[in-house]
């Protein structure tokens, strides 16, 4: 029996990650205009904008509640000032964060330790935290001034990979106090 509906994926591409609001949304995107870009890059959306905290991958879509469960930890607002537009090899166009917040690096941590506990693999790099501007950037020029992004981190998401162009991605847990993404 057919109910209309598409079938439930059997995994999901996950990742958690600090999730803007419009406020810091027009903040990385005055910084993005400050960019000389080359012909073919890509730009990110400004939807797609967000700094990663652990990238998960994909997970049987059985496991999703369980991984969302697990990432409720106590979230201690911060803020995080992205203020060094770098590019990466690959052709990344970012913009880092010089210094990571104690309050930052320890809700990384304390996923990382959640993630592990469930049998998944947590980055062990050292954390940078970043805003991905755009790929295929290599040729691109950074600003050489610009005014830092300053984010007041309230709270973090779970986000799934849609596998669409628009939107990317979609946030199905949020955490933290008083936290609406938009």
């Amino acid at each position: 029996m057919d109910s209309g509906k598409p079938p439930t994926p059997r995994t999901r591409r996950l990742f958690l990650a600090l999730w803007p609001d419009d406020g810091i949304r027009g903040q990385v995107a005055a910084h993005a205009s400050h960019w000389l870009w080359p012909p073919g890059c890509v730009p990110y959306a400004p939807a797609d904008w967000h700094v990663t905290l652990h990238f998960i991958g994909d997970v049987a879509t059985e496991r999703v509640e369980a991984i969302a469960d697990s990432a409720a930890v106590p979230f201690q607002p911060f803020e995080l000032v992205l203020d060094q537009p770098t590019l990466w090899s690959g052709g990344l166009a970012v913009l880092i964060a010089s210094e990571v917040p104690m309050a930052l690096r320890a809700l990384h941590e304390q996923l990382g330790d959640r993630l592990r506990r469930l049998d998944l693999a947590a980055d062990t790099r050292p954390y940078v935290p970043h805003v991905t501007l755009a790929r295929h950037a290599g040729a691109a020029i950074p600003p050489a001034r610009v005014a830092p992004v300053r984010w007041q981190a309230r709270g973090f998401a779970l986000v799934v990979s849609t596998g669409l162009k628009v939107p990317r991605y979609r946030v199905i847990r949020q955490y933290g106090d008083g936290y609406h993404p938009v």
